[in-house]
Formats: structure tokens, C-alpha cells, sequence
């Protein structure tokens, strides 16, 4: 039977390649190891070989035209031989088989399903025999689904009321659930470190015994954990079929005097300067494969037998050779943490969203540093700059509400209150605490409050009413050395304030130039809350308070 040529994959990239140049024509006699091709492909031109011998009865591309990967550009078989099956196989063998394939799986699914929903009972029915559901609850405002970091039960342990069933992280936080419910664990729907979208069952508890066929036929199981079942075959399939579609090396023909190599062992040999000739193939024929390049060591090479006036002719003659280095490619790679799936979510909502435009101003900071050394003379807590920055910024918004403003699409609001929002980093991401109607707490109280906040982020247990609710957000950078930057604005905030380190550096005063410590600060703003002269006139305030605290006192 006729063989198929396909287009193969030439690189972990490729997806498509071009025929740039036909080598035989249809009537041609090929070997195997012959060149029948050059294909162009999304890293470089490299030839495609035949591993098979005959006549080229069909092709099927033109020189210049794109093929993907894996589709039909020639069929090569016996002379006068009818090629067309080949063709017909190839291109409508594979629909029917899956169809054929999918209906037989379908009947099975159906078959498997009525069982369960003739013997099983409704969630309501079970509810009534004390049977509770126990499903993924919302934890935060932004959640849509959570990852079971741990279970503390298993199938067949008694529950009561107020145990904890599982640890659940969600975007923010690792959090427990507990059951509300006493009886036996009768199901869990999802494994450890699978995700489960709200509302998902994650368990069920009630008497032992109990058949709870009937609600997990109704396909209410988690979709992650759907989804992953789905794709093991299919990466399956696809492995298969790559496979497949790289045909194993043949034995060539022994009259053939071209270096016998594949197409990947050349490039590499080219890539590293390795002379071809100079190295032993593996593969069957002597052919030289990828594994046979990254093993050669020219000492081991099989010396050419040369006379000994031409060998010395050639070593003269030799041009300076360029050592070769060979790395090797590395990476790791893991999940996306719930978090931050939702960072990347948010901020390019934000971003993309709000038209962002920014404004930066330079603040003496001496007397700062000077009031800062005073109060921690005397405070119950150390303070720190930015537990300053804080407070000025609580106050200089009270006197200029439309930055203390969100946008709300058909109005704006503009908040009395002043909740300043704190961005910590943490190990997953960033967090941002809310620090509330910081105008009217004491600098103390503020340093305490953002001590209590970091604590809790680190350890994971800040709740949704720690970080909900924020008016205006300070995200600082000085303490890792960063001069000045910009920051995405947290949504819904109209602005955000990004606070650089503080920095000696020589300054005019009086005429005179002399030491002193700068601090930059860079306000973000939507621009269609907050304009540039009212962003401007907020940096004003904010200046005049930080560069004489003894305000914020008063």
C-alpha cells in the first residue's frame, strides 16, 4: 500500500511549516534518505527526507504554500499504483472513528447515569433523612473558586457540627470550612490540591449508608476537577499522535554517499561547528541522530585514513578554531496561585480600564526625621515613615474629597471617610489591608495597626473584612531602596500613592546648597475622577504636611 508523507514537526514551536522547494516530481524514483523537500519552518529551512522507497505518485502542496503540522504533501508507493485510498484514508478516516468512538462512549456515560438517578436520591429528599451537602463557599468579594490545600477528615470518619473539614486557599487567604453538619463523611468531591468553583460540592455528611448516588448524578461535581480528568487522555491522544507523525529512522540505502543525519542533528551539528563527517551514527544505516551530536567528543571521533603528507598539508593550512560551549536549557514551572490569578486579574481590569496618568513630587524630609526620632522617644510603639505617610495622607484627603473619589460609571462617589489601604508584599503576591478612618487615629495606633495587618499576611489570616473597603491605597518601595515608581491604581480607588525611599542628597536652601534627605512621592490617578490640577493641589497638601508634622499633631 501506497505511504503518506505528512508534514512533520521540526521544532517544539512549530505549528505550520512552508515548502520552499521541491526536490522530485511526481514519477520520480525516491529512496529512502532522499530529499524530497525543503521546508521552512519558524526557526530555519531544513531538509525533508524520505524513509521509505518507491515512486512519488501525488503531491499534494505547491512550492510556497503553508502546511501544517501533521497534513498531507505527498504519497509515495509502487509505480502505476493507486494512490487515491491512501488519500481517501487520510483525510476522512479519522471523523468517522471518532465519531464512532464517541457515540458508543455516550450510550456508556447514559447507561452508568440512569442507575444512578433511578436508585439515588434527590438533594431535597436526602436533606429531609438529615443528608447535608456541603459545598465551596464564597470567601472573599472576588473568589469564584478555591483549592483544597488539606483535608482533616476522610470518608467514613464521624463529623460533628463545628469540626473543620478542610483547609481551603482562595485568592487572598488559606481558609477553613467546617461542615455545620453531624453524621458520617459519606463523599469528598474533591482531592487535595484540586480547585472546586463556588457552590461546587466538596463533601456530603449524613447517616451512615446513606446512598448519595443521586446527587452526584445531577453533575454538580467541581469543574476543575472535571476539566483534569478530561485532559489526561487528551494529552494522551496528542502524544500519541505526535508520535505518530515522527517516523522512526529506516535503513538507507549504503549507495548513497551523503552524510546520512536528520534534520535535527544537522542543525545542532551546525550550531556547535561539529563536522558531520567526523561523527558515528547510532541509527539504523549508520544514520546520525540528535543523541549521537550532543555525545560527541572529538577525540572519539573516527579518524579519517589520510596519507601523512595530506594530513599535514590540512593541519597547516587549518584556520584558528573557536572553542564551542554547549549549556543546557533549564526552567521550572508551577501553578497559578489562587491570588494570583486574581492580581492579574484586577490589575489588568484596572490598567486597561481606568486611564491612568501620574504626577511626582520631592519632599524635604528633615523635619520628618527629626519629629519621627521625638515621637518614638515617647511612643508605645515604634513608627515608622510610612505609618507618616499615612496619617498625612488620611488628612490631606479630608481637605480634597474628589481624590478620595471612585468612579461608578454613571456617577461618582465621593467618600467622607478616609480608608487608606496598605499594599504588602507577601510570599504569593500582594495583599492590601485597610487601615480605617486613619484622620482620626493617632500615629501610634496607626504604626500597631499595620504591624497587626503584616503579621496577619504572612501567616495567611487576614479575613475579607481586613482588606475590603479601601478609599485611596499607599503602596511603598522605599525600604528596598527604589528612588520612585508608578502603580496600577487598586480598583475601585480613584488613586494610589507610590512612596520612594528617602535619599541624601545636596539641596538649595537659603541660597546655599547643603546636605539633605528627599523623598519622592508619585500619585497615580483615573482620569475620570480626579484631573491633573486636583491630583496636583493634593501633592501640595500632602508636602506641606510631611515637611511640617507638627501639623498632624494639631
Amino acid at each position: 500500500m501506497a505511504d503518506v508523507i505528512k508534514m512533520p514537526k521540526m521544532s517544539d514551536t512549530m505549528t505550520e511549516g512552508v515548502l520552499a522547494k521541491w526536490h522530485k516530481k511526481v514519477g520520480d524514483k525516491v529512496k529512502s534518505g532522499d530529499v524530497l523537500a525543503e521546508v521552512e519552518t519558524d526557526k530555519a529551512t531544513m531538509d525533508m527526507e524520505s524513509y521509505w522507497d518507491g515512486t512519488l505518485l501525488y503531491v499534494g502542496v505547491k512550492e510556497g504554500e503553508a502546511v501544517p503540522v501533521d497534513a498531507v504533501m505527498a504519497v509515495i508507493g509502487k509505480e502505476g499504483e493507486d494512490f487515491q485510498a491512501a488519500l481517501d484514508a487520510e483525510k476522512g478516516g479519522e471523523a468517522p472513528k471518532a465519531e464512532s468512538a464517541e457515540a458508543p462512549k455516550a450510550e456508556e456515560k447514559k447507561e452508568e447515569a440512569a442507575p444512578a438517578q433511578g436508585g439515588g436520591l434527590s438533594e431535597e429528599e436526602l436533606a429531609a433523612k438529615g443528608v447535608t451537602v456541603i459545598r465551596m463557599p464564597l470567601l472573599s468579594d472576588t473568589m469564584t473558586e478555591g483549592v483544597i490545600a488539606e483535608w482533616h477528615k476522610k470518608v467514613g470518619d464521624q463529623v460533628k457540627d463545628d469540626d473543620v473539614l478542610a483547609d481551603v486557599e482562595t485568592d487572598k487567604a488559606t481558609m477553613e470550612v467546617m461542615g455545620y453538619a453531624t453524621g458520617t463523611l459519606l463523599h469528598i468531591g474533591v482531592e487535595k490540591g484540586e480547585a472546586a468553583k463556588v457552590n461546587g460540592i466538596i463533601a456530603i455528611v449524613g447517616p451512615e449508608g446513606t446512598d448519595v448516588s443521586g446527587i452526584l448524578a445531577g453533575g454538580s461535581a467541581p469543574a476543575a476537577k472535571a476539566e483534569s480528568k478530561e485532559e489526561a487522555p487528551k494529552e494522551e491522544k496528542q502524544a500519541t499522535t505526535a508520535e505518530a507523525s515522527s517516523p522512526a529512522p529506516v535503513a538507507e540505502s549504503s549507495s548513497d554517499s551523503r552524510v546520512k543525519a536528520s534534520p535535527l542533528a544537522k542543525k545542532i551539528a551546525k550550531d556547535k561547528g561539529i563536522d558531520l563527517s567526523q561523527v558515528a551514527g547510532s541509527a539504523e544505516g549508520g544514520r546520525i541522530i540528535k543523541k549521537d551530536i550532543e555525545n560527541y567528543k572529538p577525540a572519539a571521533a573516527p579518524a579519517k585514513s589520510e596519507s601523512a603528507p595530506a594530513a599535514a598539508e590540512k593541519a597547516t593550512a587549518a584556520a584558528p578554531v573557536i572553542p564551542t560551549f554547549v549549556g543546557e536549557v533549564k526552567y521550572t514551572e508551577q501553578p497559578v496561585s489562587q491570588m494570583r490569578k486574581v492580581i492579574a486579574k484586577r490589575l489588568a481590569e484596572s490598567l486597561f480600564t481606568a486611564p491612568h496618568f501620574y504626577l511626582t513630587v520631592s519632599i524635604d524630609m528633615d523635619n520628618a526625621m527629626a519629629a519621627r526620632t521625638a515621637i518614638n522617644a515617647v511612643a508605645p510603639v515604634k513608627v515608622s515613615f510610612n505609618d507618616i505617610v499615612i496619617k498625612a495622607v488620611a488628612v490631606a484627603l479630608k481637605k480634597h474629597p474628589a481624590v478620595n473619589s471612585s468612579w461608578g460609571g454613571d456617577k461618582i462617589r465621593f467618600n467622607e471617610h478616609t480608608n487608606i489601604g496598605v499594599a504588602m508584599a507577601v510570599e504569593d503576591g500582594l495583599l492590601v489591608p485597610v487601615v480605617r478612618f486613619a484622620d482620626g487615629k493617632s500615629l501610634s495606633h496607626i504604626s500597631a495597626e499595620v504591624k497587626d495587618f503584616g503579621g496577619k499576611a504572612k501567616a495567611k489570616k487576614l479575613q475579607p473584612a481586613d482588606w475590603e473597603g479601601s478609599t485611596f491605597t499607599v503602596s511603598n518601595l522605599g525600604m528596598f531602596g527604589i528612588d520612585e515608581f508608578t502603580s496600577i491604581i487598586n480598583s475601585p480607588d480613584g488613586a494610589i500613592l507610590s512612596v520612594g525611599a528617602i535619599q541624601q542628597v545636596p539641596v538649595v536652601k537659603n541660597g546655599a546648597v547643603v546636605p539633605g534627605n528627599v523623598m519622592k512621592l508619585t500619585l497615580g490617578c483615573d482620569h475620570r475622577v480626579v484631573d491633573g490640577a486636583t491630583g496636583a493641589q493634593f501633592l501640595q497638601t500632602l508636602k506641606g504636611l510631611l515637611e511640617e508634622p507638627i501639623r498632624l499633631l494639631a
